[in-house]
């Protein structure tokens, strides 16, 4: 996966480094590093990523049901 591919994923599901790094338990730094493209993204984390990602693609969020007042 490349560094921007991983980024794109991370649009895609609605994710900032932040929070994927919380959904991991890993440091933000090592997210910093593979978005960067100075680490490469492990293969697990790349199909699940994109698994993610494709889901989000296919289904969009709905629209808002706030009421219209």
């Amino acid at each position: 996966m490349t560094p921007q591919r991983f980024s794109e994923c991370l649009l895609h599901i609605r994710w900032t480094p932040i929070n994927i790094a919380s959904a991991l338990q890993c440091e933000l730094s090592w997210i910093e590093a593979l978005e960067a493209g100075n680490e490469e993204v492990p293969t697990g984390l790349a199909t699940w990523l994109e698994t993610l990602a494709k889901a989000h693609e296919a289904l969009p969020p709905p629209t808002t049901y706030r009421s219209k007042v």
